[in-house]
């Protein structure tokens, strides 16, 4: 499989992707990568991990970044040589089985969403992101591809987790949950009330509304809603993650005893944080283009977008969107089944 990589996307870029890019090619050997970026400002970073003469990697110019406090049409409209629309148009013209990048979230979805454009009966990608859950973990669909969504969305989102689940992580019949404010039926707002009337009549394992309280305790293997709450549920996740390590930090240096504990207690703390840690899953897929896109957080360390690449390599080998639009089909949610003038419909 071909990866195109976005050298230039993410906080730490290019220095932390082109060191994933070399552990990427020594760990996963049957990927090929198209590193995507400004040629000369790779230069140094290439010399230094030694991967000049790799027969596995290419090498693709890109003048332009797409920076983080751009908008992210910029990067379909102004900046059309950036690296992360010149890494799409390589998927698009089938140089490339799948693309990641770890910068400009939006510019991803815009680039790929106009370049490789949806899946066939699909209105709108989404990001599935997987969640530490008790006894393992979730998936939140959306997760912040789309702040306004109307009730096909969401039952699009739930096909796309639900293949996501069986697929990737070989559950059968993934429960699906929509999240809301209450565990009944006339709980929520118009877009939930609208929702759960779709989902209930569909051929999927959906299990109800679930609450805020239920997502840990993995009451559901996919959780969906609207992108703007999804991007919520994961940055307010990722902070008390966050916060709680600097709280049992602190907890456990007040005095010699518990040091002593702590120092007793060491690799308990390690899995601890490994169960939270972005790292571990390399990046978020963008389910609902008509090719693969893996989409990194801002913050990745070489470790995460080494993953992501593992990520886009397994996913460009299961034809993902296919499978897609065959099931949104069969449930009777592809674009045309249901009017698109229902709550928090956008003129």
């Amino acid at each position: 499989m071909r990866i195109a990589v976005d050298a230039m996307g993410g906080d730490f870029a290019p220095a932390v992707v082109i060191e994933a890019v070399a552990d990427a090619l020594r760990e996963i050997p049957d990927v090929e990568i198209l590193l995507v970026g400004h040629t000369e400002k790779l230069a140094y970073h290439l010399q230094k991990e030694r991967l000049k003469e790799s027969s596995r990697l290419h090498y693709v110019h890109a003048e332009e970044v797409v920076e983080m406090g751009e908008p992210s049409t910029n990067a379909i409209r102004s900046k059309r040589h950036s690296s992360i629309t010149v890494a799409a148009e390589l998927g698009a013209k089938g140089q490339a089985d799948g693309v990641i990048s770890a910068g400009h979230t939006g510019a991803a979805v815009a680039a790929t969403k106009v370049k490789l454009r949806m899946a066939p009966g699909v209105d709108r990608p989404a990001i599935a992101a997987l969640m530490p859950a008790v006894g393992g973990h979730f998936i939140l669909v959306d997760a912040g591809a789309n702040t306004d969504c109307v009730p096909l969305n969401l039952a699009q989102f739930a096909v796309m987790g639900e293949l996501y689940a069986q697929l990737i992580f070989g559950i059968e019949r993934p429960r699906i949950g929509l999240l809301s404010v209450g565990g009944e039926d006339v709980k929520g707002n118009a877009l939930t009330k609208e929702t759960f009337k779709i989902l209930s009549k569909m051929p999927i394992n959906f299990i109800g509304n679930v609450e805020g309280h239920d997502l840990f305790d993995r009451t559901a293997d996919v959780v969906i809603c609207d992108g703007f709450t999804g991007n919520v549920v994961l940055k307010s996740s990722e902070s008390l993650a966050s916060a709680i390590g600097t709280w049992l930090k602190e907890a456990l240096t007040k005095d010699a005893f518990r040091q002593i504990g702590a120092l007793l207690a060491k690799n308990a703390f390690h899995d601890l944080k490994a169960i939270s840690n972005f790292e571990e899953y390399g990046g978020a897929p963008l389910l609902g283009i008509n090719g693969v896109c893996i989409i990194g957080h801002g913050a990745s360390t070489p470790k995460a977008v080494k993953n992501a690449i593992r990520v886009a390599n397994d996913f460009a080998k299961h034809s993902l969107p296919a499978k897609i639009t065959d099931r949104i089909r069969e449930c009777h949610v592809a674009v045309g089944d249901i009017p698109m003038n229902t709550p928090n419909a956008k003129a």
